[in-house]
C-alpha cells in the first residue's frame, strides 16, 4: 500500500466574501506555484493571523535572531562598549 507524501489535514467549509482584485491575486499566485487555491488562501490567513498577534514575535524571527546571536555575539558585545 502506497501512503501519501501529504498528509491529510481537517477542513472546515465557511463562506464568505473579497473584492474581485483580492480573489483575482490569490488565484494568479495559486497558479503560478501550482498550487489550489484554498492552500493559498490558508497561507494568507495565517500570515494575517502571525501578524495581528503582536504580542509574540514570529517564529521565523525569533529563528532569525537566535540564528545571529549564535554567529555575531562576539561582534555584538563589541559594539555595545
Amino acid at each position: 500500500m502506497l501512503e501519501s507524501a501529504v498528509p491529510l489535514v481537517a477542513r472546515e467549509k465557511f463562506s464568505s466574501q473579497a473584492s474581485p482584485e483580492v480573489l483575482v491575486a490569490l488565484r494568479q499566485i495559486a497558479e503560478s506555484q501550482g498550487r489550489q487555491f484554498q492552500a493559498v488562501l490558508d497561507d494568507a490567513l495565517r500570515d494575517y493571523i502571525d501578524r495581528q498577534q503582536k504580542q509574540r514575535p514570529r517564529r521565523h524571527v525569533m529563528d532569525a535572531f537566535a540564528s545571529s546571536m549564535d554567529e555575531y555575539d562576539r561582534l555584538y558585545q563589541e559594539l555595545a562598549k
